[in-house]
């Protein structure tokens, strides 16, 4: 799912795990990430729920979580920050993060 400034309160409040990412198209990282996202979202979709913000065209929310630096991926609960992952990551590291905390 995509959100942006608007409905990003609304994307993220939800029981389930949500994890967001914080990207942009011109980033080669988070493009390296996004197939890895993509397969998480489907193994894990019964209790993981993937948002993906665009920080260009969401400079509100960037700036919220203080996006300095992406890709930058937050865990969130009832639209809460559970944790912070910065930076492109292997898939067995996102997997076991997910398994952590749904």
């Amino acid at each position: 799912m995509e959100a942006g400034d608007h409905d990003f309160g609304a994307a993220v409040r939800t029981k389930r795990l949500v994890l967001v990412d914080l990207w942009a198209p011109w980033c080669g990282p988070c493009r390296m990430v996004a197939p890895v996202l993509e397969k998480l979202s489907h193994e894990f979709a019964d209790s993981l729920k993937v948002v993906k913000v665009d920080v260009d065209q969401s400079p509100r929310t960037a700036q919220r979580y203080e996006a300095r630096s992406i890709p930058m991926l937050l865990f969130m609960r009832d639209g809460d920050l559970v944790e912070t992952v910065v930076g492109a990551q292997p898939e067995h590291v996102l997997r076991a993060r997910i398994e952590a905390l749904r």
